[in-house]
């Protein structure tokens, strides 16, 4: 099982309160969850990443455990192995473009030096096309140019899983379709599982063996007109 995933998280804000009840079991590879905003699309994705503390349930990720309250268990997020590409790519401006992608590899405190050389940095920078800007800072970059040192970030430490938060949103229209194709590509070639989050029925379309609605904080259905839609339990 890719992914199995059961957790309940109630949020307050002043006097509103949002409830995610976010549960699923899969095998697929590549899951898009599609849903409005404020459905609890990125809180879901936070919580599979560690960043967010599920009040109860658990998470499963391609047969290792990340959380269970029943016994205990709650990964740190860096030692849940699972690569997080947040929507705005969260890049380090101080940083160049070789310390960024290296940074996926650091450990402990210090940043990773200018002059530092890693084949596994090498290996993403090129396999991204980015040798030509590598001590460039992000300031410096394209949308496209920064997409793609986040995706090689995340890639760089060999996760089991890939999480997309809104991987689109932020470029114009034609960059959206490139960037598109590329991941859809890199994936299907790396066969690392992922699970993306949208608003747009296009990456629902291209990335979607399975999906999946979130609604007001709920995994409810899944498209009758998608592919794959039978190979998804739902656990509602």
């Amino acid at each position: 099982m890719q992914f199995d995933i059961d957790i309940r998280k109630t949020l307050r804000s002043g006097t509103r309160s949002f409830h995610l009840n976010a549960q699923l079991r899969s095998d697929s590879q590549r899951i898009v969850i599609i849903g409005p905003s404020g459905s609890g699309k990125s809180q879901t994705l936070k919580a599979i990443a560690g960043l967010m503390t599920p009040d109860s349930g658990h998470i499963c990720v391609g047969g290792n455990t990340l959380f269970d309250t029943k016994s205990g268990i709650d990964l740190a997020p860096q030692a849940r192995n699972v690569a997080y590409l947040f929507q705005d790519y969260a890049l380090f401006p101080h940083l160049n473009v070789r310390q960024n992608v290296g940074f996926g590899l650091a450990r402990g405190w210090f940043n990773p030096r200018r002059g530092d050389q890693h084949a596994a940095v090498d290996y993403w920078l090129d396999a991204f096309r980015l040798g030509a800007v590598a001590h460039q800072f992000p300031a410096e970059l394209s949308g496209g140019q920064r997409q793609r040192v986040a995706l090689a970030r995340a890639l760089v430490s060999r996760p089991q899983a890939l999480l997309l938060d809104e991987p689109f949103a932020a470029l114009d229209p034609a960059l959206r379709a490139i960037m598109r194709s590329e991941l859809d590509a890199l994936q299907r070639r790396l066969q690392v599982p992922m699970i993306l989050i949208t608003h747009d029925p296009e990456d629902a379309r291209v990335f979607g063996e399975q999906v999946l609605h979130l609604r007001e904080g709920t995994i409810d259905a899944c498209d009758s007109n998608d592919a794959g839609c039978d190979a998804v339990e739902l656990v509602n």
